[in-house]
């Protein structure tokens, strides 16, 4: 795992992450239609260039396969390529995250229910739930808190 600082996200870096989150997003987010994924993607770059804390998984080539956003102890974004899905890298990130960055707070779409499972696994636990998405879509919000 690398963290890369802002000034190190360069375009090339930033279009290599906007794969993995479509290639992640296209197979978890089952309830999103290809315009909305499009219409969400136009945000992502920005999103990346301005997480404080980026960090990234690459394979033996060093292209990226996955990634994560962290602001203030809360998980922002963790977004896996698809074919490298179920293979423990997410539960490695997430894990570097609550050791490194203290995270103990996150969201994620009721309406993908693996990603809630992956987290309740990790020790999260609802606490909140939003019927709108941060941009005011249809789309259940669930936050979720790590309990020791």
């Amino acid at each position: 795992m690398k963290e890369i600082k802002k000034e190190e996200r360069n375009e090339t870096l930033i279009k290599s992450l906007l794969n993995v989150w479509e290639s992640s997003v296209r197979a978890t987010h089952l309830f999103l239609s290809n315009e909305e994924i499009e219409k969400i993607k136009q945000y992502v770059p920005q999103a990346l260039s301005n997480i404080s804390n980026l960090i990234i998984d690459t394979d033996e080539n060093e292209n990226p396969i996955a990634f994560m956003g962290i602001e203030n102890q809360k998980l922002e974004m963790l977004f896996i390529t698809s074919e490298y899905r179920g293979k423990g890298i997410g539960k490695k990130m997430l894990l570097y995250g609550i050791e490194k960055y203290k995270v103990n707070d996150l969201a994620v779409n009721e309406d993908n229910p693996q990603a809630k499972g992956f987290y309740e696994h990790m020790g999260f636990k609802v606490y909140q739930r939003n019927e709108l998405d941060d941009q005011g879509n249809p789309y259940p919000i669930l936050y979720m808190r790590l309990e020791k």
